[in-house]
């Protein structure tokens, strides 16, 4: 059966490249932006609104007052985005499964691998839940200023059944992008965005529930889009990729873990760079300023992180595709294509930034001291979102091409061995403060993002190609019925 798929699949690619040659530059670069942007354009639009359920409660609890302000960025900063960063990475794994596998029209497969992801999660989910619990002890043994610690530790527990919304969240996002039928996920974050700021503004300013009221209107807005996200994928919308429930989610169980392992390291240690960043900012003077204008900075970079992001997914789903059907030609091609793309972008948002510097952080706070730190932060802020506008779609491509392990080690060299300690030295030792630690993780960044295209470049994709073919008959299961 294996030799027989990849002979197949081997014939197909040769009778594909022959018909691209004859095509000219302009309309395979119109043809694969089109194939881009049917991933991207609804992975923007998802996760531009589930990030504005987070900016939404960060504006609402920022008129609450400046110390509900910083425990909120404390607990999104460092907790959601620990548990994001290792559930999306975990789920990551099971994405270049899904991506190669319909790309080799091994489509029942995708279901499998749904089911195996719910199974990982969930483990995973319960083994973090003593980090929300015990919030408020420690973020004091880090440091933090005792009323934001304390704060941020009620915040915690209101925020544990977001971290059960990630599970249904990116599984189902992995399995329907891979398949390229990710609308009705737009269509369903963007309700819930709508409701979320008529709840929250109902339950914080009219009923003055406060606290309360906004995290109780942000944990039904995580949960709604994945209400229907299972509607969808069980009502018969995925007929070829989901054949119902299966006891062989539970088969090469451990290999599916330690695949998921692999590939949480690669995204968690990555998006838990900024938490760092966070952390060591509040341990400076006036750290109730310095965390707000700082979260201000961090949620402004994110929302172009989002459209990053939307690249991000396009480039697995169009690499792991490409490759699972053996075209490296086309993999590479597409690559070109989405890192131009997401560069240009880029630099639109740095020269927004730029503009809008003293007059953005009002849209936050009502604080002088806050919004004049933002302003003064801008430049830094302008240039990682430059950076912001090609890293993650290089990560994409590692996760498109199963290359999870090797650049969970280039991660950490990056930022761990590289950028915290030179943000140190400039922050505490330099004295140059918020702008030294900022400017030290840069550097990490832009290490990382170098050596990213430096292997990108150099790789084989031929060899590529085998691999994938490889790694989908290895996971290839029999249909049930």
């Amino acid at each position: 059966m294996a030799s027989n798929t990849g002979e197949a699949l081997s014939n197909e690619a040769v009778a594909k490249n022959q018909g691209n040659e004859d095509e000219s530059l302009k309309n395979k670069t119109w043809n694969e932006t089109k194939k881009i942007w049917i991933v991207a354009g609804p992975a923007i639009f998802t996760r531009c609104s589930t990030f504005g359920v987070i900016a939404i409660s960060q504006a609402f609890i920022g008129h609450i007052g400046a110390t509900e302000l910083a425990a909120f960025a404390l607990v999104i900063t460092v907790l959601l985005r620990f548990a994001n960063g290792l559930l999306l990475g975990m789920a990551s794994g099971f994405q270049t499964l899904c991506g190669q596998a319909y790309g080799a029209k091994q489509y029942h497969m995708l279901g499998i691998f749904l089911q195996r992801s719910w199974v990982v999660l969930v483990l995973a989910s319960v083994l973090m839940l003593p980090v929300f619990v015990f919030a408020t002890p420690i973020f004091k043994v880090l440091g933090q200023d005792e009323s934001i610690a304390d704060m941020a530790g009620t915040l915690s527990q209101w925020f544990i059944p977001v971290i059960y919304s990630y599970i249904a969240s990116f599984s189902c996002q992995m399995f329907l992008q891979a398949q390229s039928k990710n609308r009705i996920i737009s269509y369903l974050a963007a309700f819930s965005l709508c409701v979320h700021f008529l709840l929250s503004w109902l339950l914080t300013v009219k009923y003055k529930f406060r606290i309360a009221g906004a995290t109780i209107s942000t944990i039904l807005a995580y949960w709604i889009p994945n209400i229907g996200q299972l509607a969808f994928i069980f009502s018969g919308r995925c007929k070829e990729t989901w054949k119902g429930f299966s006891m062989l989610a539970f088969k090469d169980l451990w290999p599916a873990i330690k695949l998921s392992l692999s590939a949480g390291a690669m995204l968690c240690v990555e998006l838990w760079y900024t938490s760092v960043l966070i952390l060591l900012i509040g341990k400076m003077k006036n750290a109730e300023v310095e965390i707000g204008a700082i979260s201000i900075c961090l949620n402004i970079s994110g929302w172009e992180m989002m459209i990053s992001f939307g690249f991000l997914a396009a480039a697995s789903v169009r690499i792991s595709n490409e490759l699972g059907s053996g075209d490296p030609k086309a993999a590479k091609f597409s690559i070109a294509v989405i890192v131009v793309t997401s560069f240009c972008m880029g630099i639109i948002f740095l020269t927004v930034a730029l503009v809008l510097r003293d007059r953005v952080g009002y849209m936050y706070t009502k604080s002088p001291q806050v919004a004049a730190e933002v302003a003064r932060l801008s430049p830094l802020l302008a240039f990682s979102m430059l950076m912001n506008s090609v890293q993650p779609v290089l990560s994409g491509v590692a996760i498109g091409a199963g290359w999870q392990s090797s650049v969970a080690y280039v991660n950490i060299g990056s930022y761990y061995l590289v950028g915290i300690p030179f943000g140190v030295i400039l922050g505490y030792v330099i004295k140059l403060q918020v702008k030294g630690v900022w400017m030290g993780m840069l550097t990490g960044t832009l290490i990382q993002t170098i050596i990213l295209i430096t292997l990108t470049c150099k790789t084989d994709w031929d060899e590529q190609v085998s691999v994938a073919q490889k790694r989908v008959n290895r996971w290839f299961v029999e249909a049930e019925g």
